[in-house]
Parts: structure tokens; sequence; C-alpha cells
């Protein structure tokens, strides 16, 4: 616990040098730009696809003890379609409950997807500099590729959509849903921050070993990070400091498995 508190504290106090708070600018900043970009490619998507809807209706009424039957037909389009949406309490209520519980649903999950895409690229240059502070005997060896890792990537995000349509029917299980909505999300986190700081310092072997030895500890780390993670915006600042953090476990348990070789 005690070397925990240490990991932790040295990389809290890495984070506030003024080159990591730079680099804890940059994924903000795309991020902003790369979420802003899709939301209006998003919204102009979604007023298309609402496209045009018959709208009917009938009233019967009898007139000297003949009935007769009055049709009511019109066509919304576009806008036109949002403003009769509106026109109506319960409507209104049902449209904008969905739009901001969806839209904030999906807002949340795909800006910690942007955030761990954007901050990867920095991954080696934020190492190098933990390298340089602490661990200069540590050589970062690495063992990824381009190739290998866009492979990987595209692998873990389609598993990730398959366990969220594979949960489906979990989503409407009060409790259980939480579960089930955050671990396709949290499978692709783990994943992507541990591919990342393992395949930039280690060997692939080395790499193996901490990940067999050290399964348990590491996903504990990661899932007490996605759980900051889940507090909006903060994935876009706090990204930075989880390569920091895990990056100082990787270093030592990589000094540790070299210096008894």
């Amino acid at each position: 616990m005690d070397s925990e508190n240490s990991t932790l504290a040295l990389s809290l106090k890495d984070l506030f040098t003024a080159k990591m708070l730079k680099y804890s600018l940059l994924p903000f900043v795309l991020s902003m730009i790369i979420l802003y970009i899709l939301f209006f490619v998003v919204a102009g998507i979604g007023l298309d696809s609402l496209g045009s809807m018959d709208v009917s209706s009938s009233t019967t009424s009898i007139e000297n003890g003949v009935p007769h039957t009055d049709t009511f037909q019109a066509t919304l389009e576009g806008t036109a379609l949002i403003k009769w949406l509106m026109s109506s309490a319960i409507t209104s209520w049902i449209a904008t409950f969905l739009v901001y519980t969806i839209g904030s649903f999906l807002t949340l999950y795909f800006s910690i997807f942007v955030a761990l895409i954007v901050v990867g690229f920095l991954t080696p240059t934020i190492l190098r500099e933990i390298q340089r502070r602490h661990y200069s005997d540590v050589e970062m060896i690495g063992h990824s590729n381009i190739a290998e890792a866009l492979y990987l990537t595209v692998r873990w995000a389609l598993a990730m959509i398959i366990m969220f349509i594979v949960f489906i029917p979990l989503y409407f299980i009060p409790l259980v849903n939480i579960v089930a909505f955050n671990l396709p999300l949290y499978y692709f986190f783990h994943k992507m921050m541990t591919y990342d700081i393992g395949s930039t310092i280690c060997t692939r072997e080395e790499n193996m070993k901490i990940k067999f030895f050290h399964a348990t500890t590491l996903r504990l780390k990661t899932l007490g990070l996605y759980l900051i993670s889940l507090i909006p915006f903060v994935v876009f600042f706090a990204s930075v400091f989880y390569i920091i953090y895990l990056g100082h476990s990787y270093f030592l348990e990589t000094r540790k498995m070299r210096s008894e070789a």
C-alpha cells in the first residue's frame, strides 16, 4: 500500500509540471475539435433522417341520422416535424428527455473513446519524459508497430460494439444495466491503456509477463481510472495522468524483471 501511495504521489507530482500540463491540453483541444465537428455532422443527419411523416386523423359525426366522417391528412417535413413534436406537452417532454438522455450518454462514452485515441499518439513522448526524470536505467525497448496497433484497435473496437449489442437485454434491468453499459467500454479502455504503455516500454515477453503476473493489479488500476473518466470532461484533462500513473507501474516492474535476469 505504501508503495502504491508513493507511485500515486509521484504521478501527481509529474502531472503538475509545465511540460505535462502542456501535454494535458492537447487531448482536450483535439477532442473538443473532433466532437464539435461530429456534433454538427450527426445533428444534420438526425434532422435529415426525420424526413417526413404522414399524420392523419378522422372524426365521425351524425347529422340527421346520417354518419359523416371527416378525415385530416398532413405531411410533416423537416423542422415542421420538430414543431409538431414540441406542440404537445407529452411529446415535447418525451422528445426532450430522449434527446438529452441519449445525447449525454453517447457524448460521455464517445468522449472517452476519442480521448483514448488522441492520447495514444502522445504516449511515447510522455513515457520518454517519465523515463528521463526517474528511470534513466530502464531502456524503452518497445515492440509495437503501426500495423499491429491499428489492427488491435479495430479488433478491440469491434469486440466492444459486439458486447454493446449482446448486452441489450440487460439494459432494462436496474443496477445490472449500469454494469452492462460500462463493461464494453471499460474492456476497450483497459486494452488500449495497457497496450499503449506496455508496447512502448517493454519487450513483448516482458509485457506478457507483467500482464500475467499482475493482471488483477492492472485491472484494479485501470478500473479506478475508468471510473474517474465517467466524470464529465475529466477524461480530457486526466488522460495524460493515466499514462503517467500506469507508466510508473510498468517502469517499476520492467526494472525489477531486468535486475533479476
